[in-house]
């Protein structure tokens, strides 16, 4: 008798994203003589770059009750913090990230064991190169340190990128000792001294994590920001009850102006009953996606244009202690907001020379020892640089949209390729699918569209 195909999936990223599929694919039965390959070239598979800063002032920007990495099980994250160390005088109310790291890496260690009752799941501690498409119909995946993997879907859960470069043409700044490309990177921020002149490009919640770790280092210069609509996220207000879902209302909307005028109708009647306007935004999230699939091409491009700024700090909000220290830090003038966009740095010596522009063409040069970026990510895929992404999307397999968001895919996650056909063999999750939803980059997202694609794919298994 014959021995059963045994499929292989390869899973391309072990952060969040990557480490939510492994362990929905493992609950799917239909998969449970696969083999999973989770490729992920950090130390500790499970953190990825959000969580893997070993510094306990980063805070989660949310509360842990919308944390489980398992939609079917939403406490699973709040109940595992009770019985940490940092819950030790009761549980946190914004608990640090690096608790949600350790956590991310406990569940996806128990899944590396191996049992008999699940798939089998291994992990390799190297980078995806190419994943040429055989004649088989599989696809060969190459790893940095040689090794091949046969595989019958491939799902790209690659994360954030970190951001372009803010300034051009003159890119000698990139090696300059004195700009740091990468806030989260090991060891990055405690290489400024403590009376080191800081410049920081971006006002979110990158800035503000920064600005922290700063002072807990014993920083005690004045930090200047540089920030394009000069905006702080807003901070969290306490727990409130959940305002009605109004989506019905929205549903047929196809305008940003249509969509605002609902919404500021709500925000007013809400206000009137005594309630904030964070329940009215945040019963929204629900349908995201919906809203903004329902706006044409025309009507997207409006929004990323003269809302989404707007959009970023009241939706992705930070804890209330984090604003609050910010706002002792800029009143005792450790904080200096510029309103401006950087348009020029110049190595000078020790130092970096930066030139802002302001949209009325007045400018100024500002100097620092250290300038950190921490405007947000690239998103655009046709300018990423990795070499599996370079590599797909040269063979046409990988299409970048057209706001420069994402890749192009179908509802299920699969790639669709430069001739507009749908990959039967590439799959992705994650911000990689914000052209789809928008909002493609938190837990209760993420989690769900990890659980729908386990199931996609073992459906797929299925029908073979």
């Amino acid at each position: 008798m014959t021995q059963p195909i045994r499929p292989v999936i390869t899973v391309v990223g072990g952060g969040f994203s990557g480490t939510a599929l492994v362990l929905q694919l493992r609950q799917q039965p239909a998969l449970r003589e696969a083999e999973i390959h989770l490729i992920e070239p950090r130390e500790v598979p499970g953190p990825g770059l959000a969580y893997s800063a070993r510094r306990p002032e980063y805070l989660l920007n949310v509360r842990p009750a919308a944390l489980s990495l398992y939609p079917e099980t939403p406490s699973h994250f709040a109940d595992w913090l009770k019985t940490q160390p940092e819950s030790a005088a009761g549980a946190p109310d914004f608990a640090p990230r690096t608790a949600y790291g350790r956590y991310l890496h406990q569940e996806l260690s128990g899944a590396l064991a191996p049992t008999a009752a699940a798939p089998r799941v291994l992990w390799h501690n190297s980078r995806a190169l190419t994943a040429p498409l055989l004649p088989s119909g599989q696809r060969n995946v190459l790893l940095a340190d040689g090794t091949e993997l046969m595989s019958d879907y491939v799902v790209l859960a690659l994360g954030n990128f970190p951001p372009p470069p803010p300034a051009g043409p003159d890119h000698r700044y990139l090696h300059h000792p004195g700009y740091h490309a990468d806030p989260w990177a090991t060891g990055n921020i405690r290489r400024i001294g403590p009376d080191d002149s800081v410049l920081l490009i971006g006002s979110g919640l990158t800035a503000v994590d920064v600005l922290l770790a700063l002072h807990h280092d014993g920083h005690r210069a004045p930090v200047a920001v540089v920030a394009r609509h000069g905006r702080w996220p807003s901070a969290h207000g306490p727990g409130a009850a959940p305002y009605p879902s109004f989506y019905p209302e929205l549903a047929a909307e196809t305008t940003v102006t249509g969509v605002l005028a609902i919404f500021k109708r709500h925000l007013r009647a809400a206000v009137a009953q005594g309630i904030g306007w964070q329940p009215v935004l945040d019963s929204l999230r629900p349908n995201l996606g919906q809203i903004w699939a329902a706006w044409p091409l025309a009507e997207q491009r409006r929004f990323l244009r003269h809302l989404a700024g707007l959009w970023a700090v009241t939706r992705h909000r930070s804890p209330p202690q984090n604003a609050e220290a910010l706002a002792r830090l800029t009143a005792a003038g450790l904080v200096q907001l510029r309103l401006g966009t950087v348009r020029e740095i110049v190595p000078d010596g020790p130092l970096l020379r930066v030139r802002i522009g302001q949209k009325d063409g007045v400018g100024e040069w500002l100097t620092a020892r250290h300038v950190v970026c921490c405007a947000g990510p690239l998103l655009d895929y046709g300018r990423i640089a990795d070499p599996l992404v370079m590599s797909l999307r040269d063979k046409g397999f990988l299409a970048p949209d057209p706001l420069g968001l994402g890749m192009l895919t179908d509802p299920h996650g699969a790639l669709r390729g430069a001739d507009g056909r749908i990959s039967t063999t590439l799959f992705t999750l994650g911000p990689s699918r914000r052209p789809a939803y928008f909002e493609s980059t938190a837990v209760p997202e993420l989690r769900q569209q990890a659980a729908e694609l386990a199931r996609e794919l073992a459906r797929r298994v299925t029908m073979k």
